[in-house]
């Protein structure tokens, strides 16, 4: 059975298209096109078997509306008119400036404002309420900098003509990268923070933890790590705001490796063989050391650590180091 098409609201719209209707009727499965007049409708969505929405093409006069399906196409004359819509305009901002953290509300008025889809500050768009077909309130968003931007409202009858706005003091901060991103659980670890729009900047956190810091230009910070524990994301607040988070922001801190056994504790002087080592805390270990030798090693998991012992005389004590520190007083291994 060929699909039936009984109604279509609205049923009018503007010559641009855009206008998102709805269609009634019966037999809608398997929906290949809707179409207004000789123009195919974009962004078809079925609903039901008795009803699909749709975006309308651009036209002009009145159309006929049909469904085709894989069992036909709809006969029935249900007519949709295309009526010339005035692109909007916008004749004041008020304010018409704003920090560049935005959130400032800004009323909008002007013509022809009904229906509208978008509001834009620059590229970027922006919360809005149409109050009436004069009238939009909308939130500016934020900005990367102190700068001008163009604001326009986009109606179904096109894009207004743009309205300056301007966006005064700093810029939100921005954390490129956290060298080193770990250090030990009591903190004290000398944190280099690279990034843009650090200036007058009034805090840096580790977490919820306040560090103390420099400000060394607009790009650099450094900072001493406060105590802490587990993964944390620095940030950067000036008075543009607070840096967001992300992958570069990471910082982790670990604690101090123990170790508590080693199998075997003795091997030739010329070194070479396999030690396993025992004990905690070893998942962020950056070196294993045989007395003042380092040693290769390969971590297990964080109690065990294979490490190949280096040449050697007499007696050795093993330590494990991470960011955290080094195991302390360690193991003592013997050379025979």
């Amino acid at each position: 059975m060929a699909p039936v098409v009984n109604g279509v609201t609205p049923n009018q719209g503007s010559t641009a298209g855009g206008t998102s209707v709805s269609i009634t009727g019966s037999a809608f499965v398997s929906v290949t096109a809707v179409r207004f007049g000789g123009n195919a409708a974009s962004g078809v969505v079925v609903g039901s078997s008795t009803q699909l929405t749709a975006i309308t093409p651009a036209g002009t006069g009145t159309v006929n509306v049909t469904v085709s399906a894989l069992s036909g196409t709809s006969s029935q004359t249900v007519p949709y008119t295309y009526v010339a819509v005035p692109a909007p305009v916008i004749s004041a901002l008020a304010p018409d400036q704003g920090p560049v953290a935005g959130g400032t509300v800004v009323v909008i008025t002007g013509t022809g404002f009904t229906g509208a889809t978008s509001v834009r500050f620059g590229s970027v768009t922006a919360s809005f309420t149409v109050n009436s077909g004069t009238q939009i309130t909308a939130t500016a968003p934020p900005a990367a900098a102190s700068m001008p931007v163009l604001v326009t409202v986009t109606t179904p009858g096109g894009v207004s003509n743009p309205a300056a706005y301007a966006y005064t003091g700093p810029g939100i901060p921005v954390v490129t990268d956290v060298l080193p991103d770990q250090g030990g659980i009591a903190g004290g670890t000398v944190v280099v923070i690279t990034g843009t729009g650090f200036a007058g900047a009034t805090s840096v956190r580790f977490g919820s933890v306040t560090a103390s810091f420099t400000v060394n230009s607009g790009t650099q910070i450094t900072a001493t790590a406060p105590s802490g524990s587990g993964p944390v994301h620095v940030t950067v607040t000036t008075p543009g705001g607070t840096s967001p988070v992300s992958d570069c922001t990471a910082y982790t801190y670990v604690g101090t490796p123990v170790v508590t056994a080693l199998n075997p504790n003795q091997g030739p002087a010329a070194g070479g063989n396999s030690v396993t080592i025992a004990g905690s805390v070893f998942t962020d270990a950056t070196d294993v050391f045989f007395g003042a030798v380092r040693a290769p090693f390969s971590v297990v998991s964080d109690t065990r650590i294979v490490a190949t012992a280096p040449a050697g005389t007499g007696s050795a004590l093993v330590t494990v180091a991470t960011a955290g520190g080094a195991s302390s007083p360690g193991i003592p291994y013997t050379y025979v």
